[in-house]
């Protein structure tokens, strides 16, 4: 008899309990409008995150989405001559065949309109702004992200960006957190229109180093600590080391590390080609990739596709491939397609792609990756 009454009293708890829940939910929509509050199973398929690629292969999979999110920041930085810009100019341009509308705030006023379009850009296309301060760059920033109308914003530089305070003052004036200050009111301010209107927001940021730090890297980004929280992936870029063609320098290897990303596994890492006036090499990509993968064997300093050789030496088998490009498309239509990674090619290599700074990648994760069909991963908080 005990127990059926505490049954009882449980029910007409949980019933009392429900009925509240349901005045406090009209209560809200009432106030606050239809969808203030929602149950997060009727709004799942709208909160799947969706990706711009960056026009690196290796780097769209060591996002782990196959590219840079929407709705989200994204930061990269990196030191000098790194391919910050050019990425950013690749994701512009990737942004454009996707048939969306892209958006340069250009605050260092360095935007190299010739090379820009050798990198796929499509000039007449692109919105361009030079702003003379940074509350000026920030407001085309909002205006632009509250139309909806424009898929991908490049802020270039976070470090270009003066106050007004800081140009109506006399050189060597102190402003103590001008920068830190703005940042982080406009990225108050953003967050909930950008995740709105599904906009991919990139800011590029420079380098700095801390003075007299013993222990630990002296490197530090400006504009304050705002931007690394509101993040949802951050990319630093480094430049490894000089591309050759016999004695002539012809480009730079660049390696990525992901440093945060909150939507899929974070400190994975990627390498790729930056050729000068020429942009990301995609071919480096497809070639080093296939190899991986298998679907490209290296012996020695050869590599073949198949029956076909593509030459001796790294540089000489990229030229191939540019050369043919129904072979390129070949092995890419391979490397995104989940049904044919594991073909008579595929070798003890092909087993994994990554590091050990990371989880590895098997071949259906890659493809999964670069078809845009990967599973979203738990949110990883930067350390």
């Amino acid at each position: 008899m005990t127990s059926t009454n505490k049954t009882d009293k449980t029910d007409k708890t949980d019933k009392l309990k429900r009925e509240a829940l349901e005045m406090a939910l009209g209560q809200i929509e009432k106030d606050h409008g239809k969808g203030a509050v929602m149950r997060l199973g009727e709004i799942s398929d709208s909160l799947a995150t969706e990706c711009i690629p960056t026009g690196s292969l290796a780097l769209d999979i060591a996002l782990g989405i196959g590219g840079i999110p929407r709705g989200r920041v994204t930061e990269v930085f990196g030191a000098e001559s790194a391919g910050k810009s050019t990425l950013a100019i690749h994701i512009m341009a990737e942004t454009q065949k996707l048939g969306g509308i892209a958006a340069y705030i250009d605050v260092e006023h360095a935007l190299d309109p010739t090379y820009a379009g050798n990198c796929g850009l499509i000039l007449d296309d692109l919105l361009i702004a030079q702003p003379d301060s940074a509350e000026q760059a920030l407001d085309i920033t909002e205006q632009l992200v509250r139309s909806g109308a424009v898929d991908a914003v490049v802020i270039d530089s976070v470090a270009a960006l003066v106050p007004q305070a800081e140009i109506e003052g006399d050189m060597g004036d102190a402003h103590v957190g001008l920068q830190a200050r703005l940042m982080s009111q406009a990225l108050r301010k953003l967050t909930s229109s950008i995740h709105r209107s599904k906009t991919a927001v990139i800011f590029i940021n420079q380098l700095r180093e801390k003075i007299g730090v013993t222990y630990g890297s002296p490197e530090v980004t400006p504009g304050g600590r705002a931007l690394k929280f509101y993040s949802s992936v951050r990319i630093d870029l480094r430049r490894v080391e000089s591309i050759k063609q016999g004695a002539e320098v012809i480009g730079n290897r660049v390696r990525a590390r992901v440093v945060k990303n909150k939507v899929a596994a974070p400190f994975r890492v990627a390498e790729f080609d930056i050729m000068f006036n020429l942009g990301i090499s995609k071919m480096g990509d497809i070639l080093e990739i296939g190899v991986e993968q298998g679907i490209i064997k290296k012996s020695g300093a050869f590599y073949s596709y198949g029956d076909t050789k593509l030459g001796q030496g790294r540089e000489n088998s990229k030229d191939f491939l540019t050369q043919h490009p129904e072979i390129a498309a070949s092995v890419e239509g391979r490397l995104r397609s989940p049904g044919t990674e594991s073909g008579p090619e595929a070798g003890p290599e092909a087993e994994a792609v990554g590091n050990n700074d990371g989880p590895a990648q098997t071949k259906d994760t890659v493809a999964d990756i670069l078809s845009g069909t990967a599973l979203q991963e738990p949110e990883e908080e930067e350390e």
